[in-house]
């Protein structure tokens, strides 16, 4: 794609960048074939290769976005398939990352909108406000029909019915391996998932300690910045992700950064350019080095000899930001199959379900639709249980089905001698 940026502009290295992934693009539209948004929308300026017209436009003439152009990068899941699709390596990704901080820096959003935006980064960061938030939302469904807004109903409807006790092992503390320690690991707690299930969390200390890994977890661990950093937030995101490389840079003998919600994994594998041109470059490009999805560390270390599952039907979610963020696709699937597990995975996996991190909320008809797709393609396999790598994926199928949503980690550790999962 041809640019015109001007030589003046171009000495500021983030316009450079996007320079440089703009003309990578050849136009090809490949990517409007596994493009979630323009399957549903139909329109060219939903789908990567629109939106990089409406980046580049807006980009080169250094021009207060308008609506329109608002309206169709908000659109946009962020789900990374045209990624894995573009034959040409356009990075779509740190793309449209760096429009929505044009776009937050330079748009004035309506009210509403503003103050929506406010509230998710206030809340759910944190995992204390989140379930307070949840614990008055529930009180609130009742009276979801008064809600002026689409969105504020969304918001209601995300509550769960019941939420889980806090749990003492996210607490900072030294868990040590059963038998000889093979790794040292630092475990990344998250912070949505702590309030929405804490049995991930839990199981992921089991296995990995029973496959001889010591799991720390630091002082100062919580968010790492993904909810924010998408939202267009980019200071705020820094903030909160120095926090937690800090945290892990302090783990002396550090093999591995854990993380078991793959969306904070595409993020946190990729501190290196978040904090590009920072005083923090260096250790948050070693503690991005570290990072590990908890599916390859137990593929790394293997599972234990006679680990066997109750064979039960298992119908793979691939997470979008673990099969496309992170190029991990065979690896999880392949571990509950090792584990004893009856695994299929349903047709156009490689289409989002919808969740992709606060767009449900943002989004809620466009997630709706996507949502009711990936149900229908699940529900046809027939399974007994539908397992996935990522928490937004997890809640988002729940709310369409009857069938119990899972991680992939809650299997492998009923399978290598935890208990059976609640959720079953």
């Amino acid at each position: 794609m041809q640019t015109s940026f001007t030589p003046e502009q171009l000495r500021d290295p983030k316009t450079a960048e996007a320079n440089s992934i703009l003309r990578a693009c050849v136009h090809c539209g490949f990517c409007t074939a596994t493009c979630p948004t323009y399957q549903v929308l139909g329109d060219e300026l939903d789908s990567p290769r629109g939106r990089i017209y409406l980046i580049k436009d807006m980009l080169e003439n250094e021009r207060v976005p308008d609506d329109k152009t608002v309206m169709h990068l908000d659109r946009c899941l962020g789900c990374l398939a045209c990624m894995t699709t573009c034959p040409s390596g356009v990075h779509y990704g740190h793309l449209i990352d760096q429009a929505r901080g044009y776009i937050e820096k330079n748009y004035d959003r309506p009210v509403m909108d503003r103050l929506l935006r406010w509230t998710l980064a206030r809340i759910l960061p944190y995992p204390g406000r989140f379930r307070l938030a949840l614990l008055a939302a529930r009180f609130a469904k009742p009276f979801k029909g008064l809600m002026p807004d689409r969105r504020l109903r969304a918001m209601l409807d995300m509550a769960p019915p019941k939420l889980p006790p806090v749990s003492r092992n996210d607490d900072p503390q030294v868990f040590p391996a059963v038998g000889e320690r093979r790794m040292r690991v630092g475990l990344s707690i998250g912070c949505a998932q702590r309030a929405l299930d804490t049995e991930i969390n839990d199981a992921t200390i089991r296995l990995l300690t029973r496959l001889g890994c010591e799991v720390v977890i630091p002082e100062g661990v919580g968010c790492c910045g993904a909810l924010t950093e998408h939202m267009g937030k980019h200071d705020e995101a820094r903030g909160t992700a120095a926090k937690l490389i800090r945290s892990m840079a302090g783990i002396e003998g550090l093999d591995a950064v854990v993380i078991n919600t793959s969306g904070c994994g595409t993020t946190m594998k990729d501190y290196g350019h978040m904090f590009a041109g920072h005083e923090l470059e260096e250790e948050a490009t070693r503690i991005g080095g570290l990072c590990r999805d908890v599916s390859e560390i137990v593929a790394k270390l293997g599972l234990p000899e006679g680990a066997r599952a109750e064979p039960l039907r298992v119908a793979y979610h691939a997470a979008c930001s673990l099969q496309h963020g992170q190029k991990l696709k065979a690896g999880p699937k392949e571990l509950l199959k090792t584990a004893g597990f009856e695994v299929s995975e349903p047709a156009d996996s490689h289409l989002c379900c919808g969740s992709a991190g606060t767009y449900n909320l943002m989004q809620p008809e466009i997630s709706a639709e996507l949502r009711t797709r990936k149900v229908e393609t699940l529900e046809v396999l027939k399974p007994q249980v539908i397992a996935a790598g990522n928490i937004g994926c997890m809640m988002q199928i729940a709310r369409g089905t009857g069938v119990p949503v899972l991680h992939s980690v809650q299997l492998l550790d009923w399978a290598t001698g935890g208990p059976r999962p609640a959720g079953l």
